[in-house]
């Protein structure tokens, strides 16, 4: 599937900004299920200066500064992008998902590259709520993906999509009281019941196709950036990509961004600003299918 991808973000400001540091996470990666055709990133007022690079997890990073007073600023990633992402594998024929723990924790081959999303991350503290909500959905011997898919349909099931009832800061036990929140707060509270039980998670940013194929009922989160978690069924499998807020398989409706130990590793705009006062941010993403 060929995606066209809009995305702009806005800040307004009360007063204006002297200075202006951005970084961010808006180029979409280049995968072996995803293929980047062209991508930009347009802002005003222009930069002074523009840096990119990886960062440690391989995504595409571009720092802007600015050093001319400002009201406003907008950046705008334009992409097109082809998402090939394959069949998920038999869901009973992946391993225990204890066999998936032990594997991760003895590290080596692939393990290493795993291991680093068992952990806990600044955003993403130690859990035990998020454990106990995911321990019916992996009882002793249950293969891997089959406990992920139940989870996946629990949290869909279980949590109200109400956004403005959270914000970043939100905790996974917050979320756990209130039942309602965001993609954000799904992916979080998956990631950490994962990690609770000692399996590798992480949370991926990116896009979901604005409107559905036809038949298909609306997704919950788009026209605005999305997450879901990226969850490691062993060396045999690697990785697989899980959307539980819509309680979907990653396949052809998504474009990956980034990915990181919790969203704070890979917020799509982040920076240091010297004035501006009170402000307001808008988002609109429209991520439109070309061929079909």
């Amino acid at each position: 599937m060929r995606y066209r991808i809009s995305h702009t973000t806005t800040y307004s400001y009360a007063t204006p900004v002297d200075l202006a540091s951005h970084m961010l996470h808006l180029q979409p990666r280049d995968l072996p299920m995803q293929r980047v055709l062209s991508a930009g990133l347009r802002a005003d007022p222009q930069p002074t200066r523009i840096s990119s690079a990886e960062d440690h997890f391989g995504n595409h990073v571009s720092w802007m500064f600015l050093d001319r007073r400002h009201e406003r600023f907008s950046v705008t990633l334009e992409a097109d992008v082809v998402v090939e992402f394959p069949l998920p594998p038999d869901p009973m024929a992946t391993p225990p998902w204890e066999s998936v723990v032990a594997e991760a924790v003895r590290g080596g081959g692939q393990a290493w590259q795993a291991a680093e999303f068992m952990f806990d991350s600044p955003m993403l503290p130690l859990e035990p709520g998020a454990g106990a909500y995911a321990a019916p959905s992996f009882p002793p011997g249950r293969p891997i993906l089959s406990g992920l898919l139940d989870l996946n349909t629990r949290i869909r099931r279980d949590f109200a999509f109400r956004p403005g009832v959270t914000n970043v800061q939100t905790t996974v036990a917050r979320l756990l009281q209130q039942r309602a929140g965001v993609c954000q707060d799904f992916t979080h509270l998956m990631i950490s019941a994962l990690r609770a039980l000692g399996l590798p998670a992480r949370y991926v940013s990116g896009y979901l196709r604005t409107r559905p194929p036809p038949g298909q009922p609306a997704r919950r989160g788009a026209d605005q950036s999305h997450a879901w978690v990226g969850a490691w069924l062993g060396s045999e499998y690697g990785w697989i990509d899980l959307d539980p807020t819509n309680d979907l398989v990653v396949r052809d409706e998504h474009v990956v961004l980034a990915w990181g130990r919790d969203y704070g590793d890979i917020s799509p705009v982040r920076g240091v600003i010297l004035g501006g006062g009170r402000h307001g941010v808008t988002v609109g993403v429209d991520l439109e299918a070309v061929d079909g």
